[in-house]
């Protein structure tokens, strides 16, 4: 659901769906920490599945799609996989961590792409962008910072939570630090694509321009100090906010120490491993991975030496949508319809033809209460003729 919300005002987008709401769950996940530690082994298996599925499927789904809004939503959804893939994983910390530069550089982003859509005159589609940093050149320099922090290159804030994401699962499960890698290339790659369309390449705005009702020329502008402000702001975040939680000992690891007495237990279990102990190794892949991505994207769409492959599959976002429609909503929506009649027609029907029933008997008896004296004395008489003849025929037959 969380593309569709994303149609709503952008600060709305950047606060709720980026920052707090969708991210409600990894939080309380965490604090059950405890409980899923001591539960059956199966259920972080189950938690760290359904995550790194989630990250994979939205991170394909973001690289065909066109609408500068919907591609961090998407983005959004595979960070927010990501981060129960650390929950399943163990890495409590790793995910609260994720979860906060998950917050400074995607708000960064959401209100970045606000900016753009305001500066093109409400215009989303990015294939009708494209140049914009040189009418645009903060609201650009901004957005390229939290691109770089959650395409997860150093020293940026995403890098280093990812970096720790996928430190525990290869600790704990080396198919599903595949998948994360996967996601983490796709992630570079799909976010590398934006930067590009958006803000570099062919100026394509001269031949789209949409209205605009503040203003009296169709050109892109940069916006206000207004907008821009949070975009400073936010942009310093996705630099330095990394820094709450540092790979290079416990002197660094501030968030772990801050979240002890709720994971301790859970988190010191990974300094014994493999991973731990070559963690400078399982960095320096990410690190590759981050750049492979940015690289193939520039082959692609900055160079265009390759021919992009955007299946229609991808856009419509696997088909997630259409089969929603007709195996849920379509047999609920009859189902439903079927209740409704039942408790119409049936429930209803004999509650009120209870009422009926006895309203039908009253009308009936309610004519014998005429008010007339004859009719009382027509009845009584005939009453006694009933009771007589009852008794002379009773007497005859005895």
């Amino acid at each position: 659901w969380l593309p569709d919300a994303m149609e709503g005002p952008t600060p709305v987008s950047a606060l709720i769906h980026a920052a707090t709401m969708v991210t409600s769950g990894v939080f309380l996940m965490t604090r059950m920490s405890p409980v899923l530690h001591a539960s059956y082994e199966w259920v972080p298996t189950v938690i760290a599945v359904v995550g790194a599925a989630t990250a994979l499927y939205a991170a394909t789904v973001a690289v065909a799609q066109n609408d500068i809004k919907k591609v961090l939503a998407y983005s959004t959804v595979s960070q927010l996989g990501y981060m129960f893939l650390a929950v399943g994983s163990g890495a409590y910390v790793a995910a609260i961590f994720h979860m906060v530069t998950h917050a400074f550089f995607k708000a960064l982003l959401f209100l970045g792409s606000g900016s753009v859509i305001h500066g093109m005159h409400h215009e989303q589609d990015m294939r009708r962008m494209g140049a914009l940093r040189k009418v645009m050149p903060v609201t650009a320099f901004t957005f390229i910072i939290g691109w770089l922090a959650i395409a997860g290159v150093p020293p940026f804030a995403g890098f280093w939570s990812k970096d720790e994401i996928l430190l525990y699962v290869y600790a704990n499960n080396r198919g599903l630090y595949v998948v994360g890698l996967i996601t983490a290339l796709l992630t570079a790659f799909y976010m590398t694509r934006q930067v590009i369309m958006v803000f570099y390449g062919k100026a394509k705005w001269n031949d789209h321009s949409a209205e605009h009702g503040s203003h009296g020329d169709l050109t892109p502008h940069e916006s206000s100090w207004v907008m821009l402000t949070p975009l400073v702001v936010l942009s310093g975040l996705s630099l330095v906010g990394g820094a709450m939680q540092l790979p290079f000992g416990k002197d660094f690891n501030f968030l772990e120490r801050w979240l002890a007495p709720v994971v301790e237990e859970s988190e010191a279990q990974i300094h014994e491993t493999w991973a731990y102990q070559n963690k400078y190794l399982l960095l320096a892949v990410a690190i590759v991975v981050a750049l492979v991505g940015i690289a193939a994207s520039i082959v692609v769409y900055a160079k265009s030496w390759v021919k992009p492959i955007e299946p229609k599959v991808l856009e419509q976002a696997w088909y997630y949508d259409n089969a929603a429609s007709r195996l849920i909503a379509g047999p609920g929506a009859k189902t439903f319809n079927l209740i409704a009649w039942i408790d119409a027609n049936i429930v209803d029907g004999i509650v009120n033809g209870v009422g009926k029933l006895i309203r039908n008997i009253a009308t009936s008896l309610r004519r014998a209460q005429s008010g007339f004296v004859r009719a009382y004395a027509l009845l009584i008489s005939f009453g006694a003729v009933v009771i007589l003849a009852w008794f002379f025929l009773r007497g005859a037959l005895l």
